[in-house]
């Protein structure tokens, strides 16, 4: 059978062929009438858009390409990345634009994304865990626009987070309020602005209580939790409380206790971070922060467009966090 073209579609649908290239390239000029006859007619016909033909035409490659500076293993230990992933695909699906995924972890993989930006594959980057000092961010920047999902310390890139600080504090404050007197941290990365910024929420509230002995740090990761959380009983066998900065190092943080007799939360209250599906997998259920992750996404991807779609500059975008008390407090 024939490939059904734009020229079907446009007979099909009794409008120009003009008309249905406006609707397919999403121009706001086009009657409410006309967008349906032409959708009705795509359906109909079984009209696919050549993208290559649509390029030559546009400059553009109808591609987002998505970049995740961390360990490969960790796209598939955190929930959070696949929340993320599927809100963005789905916001830039509505636009027809495919989103691609790239790990970069190393110098060569960092490499293979400025080739394949270089090459005129993606019309925007969307940065995802991107770290201070990386110089794939402000390279990046040179080629296609540019947004990330939370701040990139020491780059003025457009972003969209949640207040990192505010959820520090409002889990601090909320161990205090139950009794804790002897509470500890496990932070982030210290060069991501979500582990520094949480970190300070912490010392907003302890002040000078916040002792370099009761501060510990991970790297996101289960493990890493685990690890910290061994290190801070070794050095405070006393404490009380834990502020730990993701769910998912919250979970590995659980596990320490428990092999080290201490139970929860009659003699260690835990509190996490994200409100991801880890903090309904933990035993206790996990007293966490919660950020509107879906909403980060589709605050991020609406930057990102409106940049590719000519926009000069656009604001940060900075939403609330919740505190959601279970069973770990």
């Amino acid at each position: 059978m024939k490939r059904p073209t734009i020229h079907d579609v446009a007979a099909k649908a009794g409008v120009s062929r003009g008309t249905v290239s406006r609707v397919l390239n999403g121009d706001r000029y086009v009657s409410t009438a006309s967008q349906l006859a032409v959708e009705r007619a795509i359906a109909e016909t079984g009209y696919v858009v050549n993208r290559n033909a649509r390029s030559l035409v546009t400059q553009r490659s109808g591609s987002v390409l998505l970049v995740l500076s961390d360990p490969h293993e960790r796209l598939f230990e955190d929930p959070n990345y696949s929340v993320l992933f599927r809100t963005a695909a789905q916001r830039l699906g509505e636009r027809d634009i495919s989103l691609v995924l790239m790990m970069v972890a190393d110098d060569a993989e960092r490499q293979r994304v400025m080739r394949y930006v270089q090459g005129g594959h993606a019309d925007g980057v969307f940065l995802v865990s991107t770290h201070a000092g990386d110089p794939l961010a402000s390279a990046l920047g040179d080629q296609v626009p540019v947004v990330a999902q939370g701040e990139v310390l020491g780059l003025k890139i457009p972003y969209a987070a949640t207040d990192e600080r505010m959820g520090g504090r409002q889990m601090t404050e909320y161990l205090v309020s139950r009794g804790r007197k002897k509470i500890a941290t496990i932070t982030g990365p210290m060069d991501t602005a979500a582990g520094s910024q949480r970190l300070e929420g912490y010392t907003d509230v302890l002040g000078r209580r916040a002792s370099k002995k009761l501060i510990a740090h991970g790297d996101w990761s289960r493990s890493s939790g685990h690890r910290a959380m061994t290190e801070l009983l070794s050095r405070a066998p006393d404490l009380d409380a834990v502020f730990v900065a993701s769910d998912l190092m919250a979970a590995g943080a659980l596990a320490a206790l428990r092999e080290a007799g201490r139970r929860v939360p009659e003699d260690v209250a835990v509190g996490g971070f994200d409100d991801s599906s880890v903090a309904l997998s933990t035993h206790p259920p996990l007293t966490t922060i919660r950020q509107p992750l879906a909403d980060i996404a589709q605050e991020t991807v609406r930057l990102l467009l409106a940049l590719i779609d000519g926009a000069g500059s656009v604001e940060p975008v900075i939403l609330p966090t919740e505190l959601i008390v279970r069973e770990s407090t």
